[in-house]
């Protein structure tokens, strides 16, 4: 069934009064089901699962990934099967979308953990307390609600902004709850066929686990190569590549993330990792750049945590420069966020007050809970009173220039909100690292919430929903998120300390970047080593390079320098993985026919094969860890 929408001519002249009774009387569906019981239990329930996929990817990779269609599919599936056996009634559109907004704001909650509070970690040695940890994100998750809704009014009932991830899922959701029954019901298929195909590859993957349930003959190897090692030693400068991180890994939840990130940045991150694992890494440890350790074999050991100490530096200033480039390049965006903010284009009365959530929540809610969160910084960061009341109205600026780009492109600049800040509080309060993470956590992180969460309240415009409890559908996904996430994290990464955090297969990038350029802001480049500091140098000015080649060409450029700059902070197999993933995708597009069976698994329900492996593989993942830490340890 076609969606109603307004004419480019009627967005243009109509005013929001218009606009506002337009939608009232075309698209709202009235007082169908929408925040019932079984849509906020679910959504609480698939969203506080779909969060540990977040902190999974997020530790291996540094991104998150949205979990909306993902959570759409299996609760419309799920009811739709109850239904049949006449245990409940079919999910209505109103509810899967609610359902898909708790688990989404569930999903976007764990950035942090991933982040600045694992960098905070991280630099000071600190191990917060865990409910320190929860209220923490809470109160920031909570602010990005607060900061979103105001803004709903603007970029999609009177801008009608694309939004184009969240057009994508009312379109989904549109088709499965009209006349696309039976293929939503394939799509499930498929989801949960490669989710418990992916756990179980994952499973397999434990020889402790395996040994336990005496099928260790049955152990999918973690590692492709040692075969080939016993045949022939695979070496370059004398260095043995497995040192170097250099190996073909079974990591199939990184396949599907590559699957889902495109052919470009997996080009991007296959040639970063190249050049710098084979190239530059063994060059700086000939050089003495890089020093190895004595083994127990008396023979010298490099790995993933000693060469990334040295060459994150020059990614790190890659991502940077692009960031900031690409964010001040497009000036008419900056400019556009601001404009028409203070003028009323409302004639007469609000005729969606009884549904839009009222003004004094806002009025309110923001100084309140951005007072909690001042004061939160104060007393558990060392944040003072001032730098953190500064943050605040930052917030309200990034968080204007995010949704922009969001709603235009899909993509939060969170990386550029987040460097800002940082450069900004490395003048205001030079030399004080806690300060210069924390305070670039509040913007960014609150940034990133409400860009992300009015990106999910763009399709429940489309369908008619009620907005007033969709934000509440929101705080329910934020405290689903918070409670399941936060002990997991803890458990999984945080049992040996803020020391072990970093680990080669969990190498937590996002967090290494934020600490590394705390650090470099704080403590000054004269700090690095020499050659790190040339790296730094020839990183910023590539970054500068290949960003403004990209967009001069209009993104006809193929390499991606955030991606060339990942590469560094991410283990060569990692790359490797995710290059494959997008290349087995990209390659179904164009090898098979578009009526075609190949065509119609792979293309036209990517989707759902790359987030059926990602929630399945990374799911078993963290329980695997859990069960290896907790019931098959020797301690």
């Amino acid at each position: 069934m076609a969606i109603p929408q307004l004419t480019p001519e009627q967005i243009r002249t109509w005013t929001l009064e218009q606009k506002d009774r337009w939608w009232l009387e075309h698209v709202w569906r009235g007082n169908m089901p929408q925040l019932t019981w079984r849509a906020a239990i679910t959504g609480m329930m698939l969203g506080g699962l779909l969060s540990l996929t977040n902190l999974y990817v997020g530790a291996k990779t540094g991104w998150t990934l949205g979990v909306g269609i993902t959570s759409v599919i299996l609760a419309f599936a799920m009811f739709k099967v109850l239904a049949r056996l006449g245990l409940s009634r079919e999910f209505t559109i109103l509810e899967n979308n609610c359902m898909q907004s708790i688990a989404t704001a569930a999903g976007y909650m764990t950035a942090p953990l991933i982040s600045s509070l694992a960098a905070y970690m991280m630099v000071t040695q600190t191990l917060l307390p865990m409910g320190m940890t929860l209220a923490w994100m809470v109160a920031v998750s909570v602010l990005g609600v607060l900061f979103a809704f105001p803004l709903k009014r603007r970029f999609i009932n009177d801008e009608q902004h694309p939004f184009p991830e969240g057009r994508a899922a009312g379109i989904v959701m549109d088709a499965l709850h009209s006349s696309g029954a039976q293929e939503g019901l394939f799509k499930a298929r498929i989801l949960v066929t490669s989710g418990a195909l992916s756990a179980l590859a994952k499973l397999m993957q434990s020889h402790a686990v395996m040994e336990k349930l005496r099928l260790g003959w049955m152990t999918l190897p973690e590692y492709l190569d040692e075969w080939i090692y016993r045949v022939v030693p695979l070496k370059i400068r004398g260095l043995d590549l497995r040192e170097l991180t250099v190996r073909l890994d079974t990591d199939f939840v990184m396949m599907a993330a590559g699957g889902l990130m495109g052919i470009r940045v997996g080009v991007s991150l296959l040639v970063g990792a190249v050049v710098n694992y084979l190239i530059l890494v063994p060059w700086a440890i000939e050089t003495g750049a890089i020093q190895g350790r004595i083994g127990e074999d008396g023979l010298l050991h490099y790995g993933f945590r000693t060469i990334t100490a040295w060459a994150l530096w020059g990614g790190v200033a890659m991502m940077t420069t692009a960031s900031l480039l690409a964010f001040f390049s497009k000036p008419a965006m900056v400019i556009g966020a601001f404009r028409g903010l203070f003028r009323n284009r409302t004639t007469g009365a609000d005729v969606l007050a009884h549904i839009e959530l009222p003004m004094w929540v806002f009025v309110l809610g923001i100084p309140l809970v951005g007072g909690v969160v001042v004061w939160m910084g104060h007393a558990w960061f060392g944040v003072q009173w001032w730098l953190g009341a500064l943050a605040v109205p930052l917030v309200f600026l990034f968080t204007l220039i995010a949704v922009h780009s969001t709603a235009l492109t899909s993509i939060t600049p969170t990386g550029a909100m987040g460097k800002l800040t940082q450069l900004t509080y490395g003048v205001l309060d030079p030399g004080n690292i806690k300060s210069n993470l924390m305070t670039a956590g509040i913007t960014a992180e609150v940034a990133s919430n409400a860009s992300n969460l009015l990106m999910d309240i763009k399709p429940g415009y489309m369908l008619g929903a009620k907005p007033r409890q969709q934000a509440i559908g929101h705080v329910l996904g934020i405290l689903a998120g918070a409670l399941v996430s936060v002990p997991v994290f803890y458990m999984v990464f945080l049992r040996d300390g803020p020391s072990e955090l970093v680990q080669e297969q969990y190498p937590m990038p996002a967090a290494t970047i934020w600490r590394s350029v705390a650090e470099a802001l704080t403590q000054g480049l004269h700090q690095l080593p020499v050659t790190a500091r040339w790296a730094a140098l020839l990183g910023a000015v590539l970054g500068i390079i290949f960003e403004g080649t990209r967009i001069a060409t209009r993104g006809r450029f193929w390499l991606s320098p955030v991606g060339l700059g990942l590469a560094t902070v991410i283990p060569f197999n990692t790359c490797l993985a995710m290059f494959l993933g997008s290349l087995v995708f990209w390659l179904a597009e164009r090898g098979t026919r578009p009526q075609g069976i190949g065509h119609r698994l792979l293309v036209q329900n990517q989707e759902p094969i790359c987030g059926g492996v990602i929630a399945g593989g990374a799911l078993m993942g963290i329980a695997v860890i859990l069960l290896e830490q907790f019931v098959f340890s020797p301690r």
